[in-house]
This record gives structure tokens, sequence and C-alpha cells, in this order.
């Protein structure tokens, strides 16, 4: 068993579920409003890495954050390493992979929100930021929760967009479903069945957190 595979998967997953998680919950809010113009379209945008091929998204990742772009050079400048071929850009790629999930999710969970509630905070005075924060957010918080749990399954277990934007080794080691693939290859199946299991009952718990989150929001519906 790759130990080392697996822990840096679930450091790839843990932080970028964080950043889809901010991400997606700040595009869920702004999707929810009803005044956002073009919102169709913005919706269909950000639901892309949805159906796009992994090597199309991997493909336009490497144009906007590889050395020749101006987000690669800000950021050399700024740290003196680079984003692709890198853990950062494994876990902005896995990020990236997983923020329709986290949108998707947290617009469920807004939608449930009763606006009853919403009108009495404000009727009391509060500001539209206060509203979000202490009304909307916490009620929704099962169906972003649930957004979460997804955002990690689906990282932990990509391999298209990781290989494309952070290659085969980071910081000298495969991620889960790269060693995989790669222990296939060389003959290896005890490795590459052990590490199989491991991200397979990671994911389905995973999925079935998600699952007790969205309960949540249909018992109180």
């Amino acid at each position: 068993m790759n130990w080392a595979s697996l822990v840096l998967s679930l450091e790839v997953a843990a932080l970028s579920m964080v950043l889809s998680l901010v991400v997606g919950t700040a595009l869920a809010v702004l999707l929810d409003w009803k005044r956002l113009p073009a919102r169709d379209f913005f919706d269909a945008l950000v639901s892309a890495p949805l159906v796009l091929p992994p090597t199309v998204l991997g493909y336009y990742l490497l144009v906007a954050l590889g050395t020749e772009s101006a987000i690669g050079r800000a950021w050399e400048s700024l740290t003196g390493t680079t984003i692709v071929f890198s853990f950062t850009g494994a876990v902005i790629a896995a990020a990236v992979g997983s923020l329709p999930l986290v949108v998707r999710s947290a617009r469920v969970g807004l939608e449930a929100v009763d606006r009853n509630l919403v009108s009495a905070a404000r009727t009391l005075g509060a500001n539209p930021r206060r509203v979000l924060f202490t009304v909307i957010l916490p009620l929704a918080a099962p169906g972003i929760m649930a957004g979460a749990m997804l955002a990690f399954a689906r990282a932990l277990g990509d391999y298209g967009i990781t290989q494309m934007v952070a290659g085969q080794l980071i910081r000298g080691t495969e991620t889960a479903s790269i060693h995989v693939m790669n222990a296939l290859y060389s003959g290896d199946e005890e490795g590459a069945r052990n590490m199989a299991i491991v991200t397979t009952v990671v994911g389905v718990l995973m999925l079935y957190l998600a699952n007790r989150f969205l309960r949540r929001l249909n018992d109180r519906a």
C-alpha cells in the first residue's frame, strides 16, 4: 500500500474542498440573486466542468495558469514557484473540477431557505450582509456541507485534470488515482487493488454524508 500517495490525495482533496467551498458558496449566492444579468449563461459557464472533457479543462487551466500567463507570471514573481506542475496546481485543478458540485448543492440549500424568515430579519432592521451570514447561510448549511462532501469525493478521484495541470509526480509522489493507473501498467495488481479499495471506501463515505446532509433539507421542508 502506497501511503504517501493516499496522504497526498487526501491533502489535495481537503484543500481543494475548502477552496471550492468558499468560491462555490459565493457563486451560489450570486446565482440565487434574481437580478443578476445573464444569470442562465453564467450558471452554464460555472457548470461547464461537469461536461467538458478533463483534457479540455486541463488545457484551459494550463493556458490560464501557465508560466506565460499573467496569473502564472504574477504568482512566480511573488512566490518564486510555478502554479502548474506543482502541489498548488493539483489543488486548483481539483477545486475547479469539483466547483459545480458545490455550487449546485449550495443552491439547493439556498432555495430551501424560508423566505419569510429572511423578510422578518429585514423587517427587524438587519442589513443584507447580516441577513446573509446570520439567517440565509446557516439555514442553507446542510446543502453547502453536502456540496463540500461531494467536492472532496470528486477531488480525491480526479485523474485527468490533475495529470494535465500538475503532472505525474507532485512533491515526488503520485496521487492515488494516478498510482492506480501506474501500478496496473507496472504489473502491481495488488497495489492498484488496495488503493482502489481505500479510495472507494472514502468516496462512498463522502457520498453517504452528502445524502445525510441533503436529507436534513428534505426533512425540514
